[in-house]
């Protein structure tokens, strides 16, 4: 798959999680950062979309620690975003 094509999927999975405060956090970034992305940040993109919801909201809030395994560059970005966008 071309990487543009990657990049819209992804952005469709981002804005369509399920769980409203997640579709508008992880759409907004995508909006925002998913076209600067390269293959690293895609994947690590990727890998954080396939973290459930609720696991997610509670790193970004600040409710439960990020497990090692889960921290990226591109996670550290979306944590930013979050309180940027006065979500925090």
């Amino acid at each position: 798959m071309d990487v543009d094509t990657r990049r819209r999927k992804l952005k469709f999975r981002a804005w369509r999680r399920g769980f409203r405060e997640m579709d508008l956090l992880m759409g907004s970034f995508a909006d925002q950062h998913l076209y600067t992305f390269g293959p690293a940040e895609l994947d690590q993109f990727e890998a954080l979309l396939g973290v459930p919801d609720w696991e997610v909201y509670a790193w970004l809030i600040g409710q439960d620690e990020v497990p090692e395994a889960q921290r990226s560059p591109v996670l550290d970005q979306l944590i930013a975003f979050k309180y940027a966008a006065g979500a925090g």
